[in-house]
């Protein structure tokens, strides 16, 4: 790269819960710069997972870091050349990466949903994904699979 690279810009904490995560995921989920119709959209989903939750001791907030833990891939593959074929060659994912890739698989699974809304369908990828279904939870253990398969290459590791 020819420029420095770019400092990470602080995050305010969003304003119901104070809680920079929530801020990065509704930074995420936000079309056009629309961020408080994606604000509304995210407490309009907690509020429903809220009254749909079965687990009592935990609030909707902590469910929905339960699913993204669920979510959260531990290792992903890399396409590497090697003397003309390509290979997957499975990595670890530093943590940051793997906050985000969660995000993203929570984020594009629900919006694929067939519910009305977009915090209806938030709300029960949310619900399944902290069960350790949906998804987004197929998504990271078919994403541990092809790494569990191809760890015959890692010692191609760059």
């Amino acid at each position: 790269m020819r420029k420095r690279q770019a400092k990470k810009r602080p995050l305010l904490p969003d304003p119901r819960f104070n809680d920079q995560l929530v801020t990065r995921f509704v930074n995420m989920m936000m079309w056009d710069g629309k961020k408080s119709v994606a604000f509304k959209v995210f407490y309009d989903a907690i509020d429903i997972v809220d009254g749909k939750k079965t687990d009592e001791e935990k609030t909707a907030l902590e469910l929905w870091k339960d699913a993204l833990a669920n979510v959260m891939p531990h290792v992903e593959v890399r396409s590497r050349r090697v003397g003309g074929a390509t290979f997957q060659i499975p990595m670890q994912i530093r943590p940051d990466r793997k906050i985000s890739t969660a995000m993203k698989w929570l984020i594009s699974y629900s919006r694929k949903r067939n519910e009305k809304s977009m915090a209806q369908r938030l709300a029960a990828e949310i619900l399944a994904a902290a069960k350790e279904e949906g998804a987004a939870v197929k998504k990271r253990v078919d994403t541990h699979k092809m790494a569990e398969a191809n760890k015959a290459f890692s010692h191609f590791r760059f």
